[in-house]
């Protein structure tokens, strides 16, 4: 398969602002303009959000009409295309993507060219598949892998991440309340609004386009769709005030996005690997992030600017990437003494942090720096704790900070274990976890633990004991000959 060369796009503009004929290259759809309705346009024109009426994740409706009544795409005709005559620039603005800047101007003239040259579908065979949307939802033959669980604010709802879509069951077990169907093949993390009205997921179709999804739990609708990089995201957190999303990115960067517009408020690229988690300090004025890269940085939000490592830079003091990252739900407190570059700094609330990875210790930080960087050092270290068999996978405080549990993975195997915060060793372990754990999370009223990972296997444990009170598979099953569900 050809593409457009960056020469040949060129020539196509020169050519056109003479008035001459384009020069004939044939434009790939799957290659080249996919990939930009992917990136600018699928957010609001999908299957569970499509504004205007008009649907662009699926080549068959970009021909359609929205509720404008006019044909997006009227193949060799771009002058009559609507879709042209809301992407292209006037004075500097254009209509569509709706509050964005305009399409650079040679996107623009590749999309006419293309529509110019028939519109024609030249995705592979191989590449397309099935509709996946809210009325053909998954059909699964076999349990798949299960990368987060979370509570709901108000203990009503678990839930539990799928392939295509978020599974909203009803938090005892009892079976499944809603399914959160979208765009993204995976969903890395799941997590909560502090109003508990909103579900937030990261996720996105790995090498292709990364996608943060946010859901409005009452009516069960997708309300924001934000396009983000080229690859799946993860480590999902909100700020304390709702206002701002972050993730982490596979492209090294950490990057943040108001949570009602998707503006991109803020871009830190300073590891060295992908970003994995993110949290917020608790007046919001700082986020951390933990990386492959083995390193724990800190940013200051306003600013975007890079702050400090929070572990020490002395290579050799953490083994292995780090995976897992949770801040201590604390009383706020202010630092009594910050040491800071910036004259009359302001005084810092004072923040724990809990992460872990390779190695398999979860480890205990301050996040703000109390004394003077010496090369070496280790100032910010509070605690060390007794190891889990593999990597670390994930970790969550209960509400209170007192506890906290963490999850392995080790050759098909895991843990889930429950330690006292202000202790060394662990409290104990959860029962018949019957596979690698990749997700956990804490019931609000602190009384029951969610798990899941390798197997689809949902397990829910008494807190206080680690005894199993339920499990159940993830997602409902279909027969091989039938394809009718087993479970629901």
């Amino acid at each position: 398969m050809r593409r457009l060369s960056t020469i040949g796009v060129l020539v196509l503009a020169f050519n056109a602002t003479r008035g001459a004929e384009p020069a004939v290259e044939k434009v790939s759809y799957y290659g080249q303009i996919r990939p930009l309705f992917s990136q600018h346009c699928q957010g609001c024109h999908q299957p569970a959000k499509a504004n205007g009426g008009y649907v662009m994740s699926e080549f068959a409706g970009l021909a359609k009409a929205g509720e404008a009544g006019k044909p997006g795409i009227v193949a060799g005709k771009p002058e009559t295309s609507y879709l042209v005559e809301l992407i292209r620039s006037k004075a500097g603005k254009a209509e569509m993507p709706k509050g964005k800047d305009p399409l650079p101007e040679l996107q623009v003239k590749l999309i006419a060219e293309w529509i110019r040259q028939g519109a024609v579908d030249d995705t592979p065979a191989s590449a397309k598949a099935a509709a996946v949307d809210e009325k053909h939802p998954p059909i699964y033959f076999a349990p798949p892998v299960v990368t987060s669980v979370a509570y709901s604010p108000d203990e009503k709802y678990l839930a539990v991440a799928g392939y295509h879509e978020i599974l909203l069951h009803k938090a005892d077990g009892s079976g499944i309340a809603a399914r959160l169907v979208g765009l993204s093949e995976r969903i890395q993390s799941l997590a909560f609004s502090p109003d508990g009205k909103s579900l937030a997921a990261s996720a996105g179709d790995p090498g292709r386009v990364g996608e943060i999804q946010v859901w409005d739990l009452e009516k069960k609708k997708l309300k924001h769709s934000f396009p983000l990089t080229f690859d799946t995201l993860y480590g999902l957190s909100w700020s304390p005030d709702g206002a701002t999303l972050a993730v982490g990115c596979a492209d090294n960067t950490v990057r943040a996005v108001d949570s009602a517009t998707g503006k991109q408020v803020l871009q830190m690229g300073t590891h060295s690997d992908w970003v994995i988690g993110t949290a917020f300090s608790q007046d919001g004025q700082h986020l951390a992030s933990v990386s492959r890269d083995m390193s724990v940085k800190l940013t200051e939000v306003p600013t975007q600017r890079f702050v400090d490592n929070v572990t020490s830079i002395t290579p050799g003091a953490l083994k292995g990437g780090i995976m897992a990252l949770d801040r201590r739900p604390m009383k706020e407190k202010k630092m009594a003494k910050v040491p800071d570059d910036t004259p009359n700094a302001p005084a810092r609330v004072y923040d724990e942090l809990l992460f872990g990875g390779s190695d398999g210790a979860p480890y205990l930080y301050k996040m703000h720096r109390e004394t003077k960087r010496v090369i070496g050092d280790d100032a910010n270290k509070i605690r060390k704790y007794e190891s889990l068999p593999g990597r670390i996978t994930s970790l969550a405080f209960d509400g209170t900070g007192a506890r906290f549990a963490a999850t392995s993975s080790l050759d098909g195997k895991g843990e889930v274990r429950i330690y006292d915060t202000d202790a060394d060793k662990k409290k104990f372990v959860c029962e018949k976890i019957a596979g690698a754990v990749y997700a956990v999370s804490w019931s609000p009223k602190g009384d029951r633990i969610a798990s899941s990972g390798f197997d689809g296997t949902v397990w829910i444990h008494n807190a206080a004991d680690g005894k199993l009170i339920t499990q159940f598979v993830a997602v409902p099953l279909a027969s091989l000959k039938t394809s009718t569900p087993l479970t629901k």
